[in-house]
């Protein structure tokens, strides 16, 4: 069984062999991650600018991404002659094509799609801004979700035509208990759109994947409802690992690493094992629903190496089909 054929099945509660993997080196990686090319001779503005104009910075030895320090469209008066990225551009997927052609492995093939609705809005508004755009701009805060909306929709076709075979996208709706919006906020404004995105995505034979951290329990019906067939999640200590499978199980596939801030941080070596064990049991009972992964930025979260070898000895010993934890 190829690595593709692992993530579908897993994905789809098919009964793979094993759990899907993707781990750091020289433990097995069963996907090919890839992003779109910047635009045909776009050159920043100014140090730090991204192409959509949004300005980030970092502090001294920082190892994160940074934060956008410089918001380019603070004000909805500036909508109608705001310039954005276009990603209905042929050459922007010229690398990523050539990385499908040379996919010898058989991997899964998961592309970055380059527009997250609520992250994008933050950088491009301001956090305080994107936060009560809902209540105080919901006219123009339409207009420019339906922007989104379609710059996306036209990444996910050139995807599809290149030959991915799935989609992934970021962005993080939960604070440490709570969802960062109402549900019924989300509904209005974000759902809908996000189901156009991924209705495409389907209608093209591509799975999808949304990564999203926080508290994020009570809008993962929704997130099923819109679509998403994996989410990503990288925190499940605040909502309980146990809660998460009887409630969603075998209904959406869940791709987690051991609990980074949690488990990752303050637990022992045994107790890394024993998640990972958790894990698996409670995800992958379902034939299939449970990917396994690390987080591919350990430095910045203070990960020791022990410890990651520890999950990924875990994952790789345990994650076999039928799964005798």
């Amino acid at each position: 069984m190829t690595s593709k054929e692992i993530v579908k099945k897993a994905v789809l509660f098919q009964r793979p062999e094993r759990i899907p993997l993707e781990l750091p080196s020289p433990y097995q990686n069963d996907f090919i991650r890839f992003g779109v090319d910047a635009q045909p001779g776009w050159k920043p503005i100014e140090e730090g600018a991204d192409e959509w104009f949004c300005v980030w910075e970092k502090v001294s030895n920082d190892l994160t991404m940074g934060q956008v320090k410089k918001h380019p469209l603070t004000d909805y008066s500036m909508l109608s002659s705001f310039k954005f990225p276009d990603y209905d551009v042929p050459e922007r997927y010229l690398q990523a094509k050539e990385l499908i052609k040379n996919n010898k492995d058989n991997k899964f093939l998961l592309a970055n799609h380059p527009v997250n609705f609520i992250h994008r809005l933050e950088y491009l508004r301001g956090y305080e801004n994107a936060y009560t755009d809902p209540y105080e701009h919901p006219e123009e805060l339409n207009i420019l979700l339906d922007k989104f909306c379609e710059m996306a929709m036209d990444s996910v076709k050139h995807f599809a035509e290149i030959g991915a075979d799935g989609i992934i996208s970021a962005d993080d709706w939960g604070l440490q208990d709570r969802p960062l919006f109402s549900k019924e906020i989300f509904c209005k404004f974000f759902k809908p759109r996000y189901k156009k995105v991924y209705d495409l995505a389907h209608k093209y034979g591509m799975l999808t994947f949304l990564h999203s951290c926080g508290y994020i329990i009570d809008l993962l019906d929704d997130f099923i409802d819109m679509g998403v067939d994996v989410i990503e999640m990288h925190q499940q200590v605040n909502m309980g690992v146990e809660n998460l499978s009887n409630r969603f199980g075998g209904r959406l596939c869940f791709m987690c690493p051991v609990d980074i801030q949690n488990v990752m941080i303050k637990g022992t070596i045994d107790d890394v094992v024993a998640y990972a064990k958790k894990l698996i049991k409670e995800f992958g009972k379902y034939n299939g629903g449970f990917i396994a992964q690390w987080y591919a930025a350990p430095d910045a979260v203070g990960h020791e190496w022990g410890k990651i070898n520890a999950m990924c000895e875990t994952f790789v010993k345990y994650g076999k089909y039928p799964l005798n934890i």
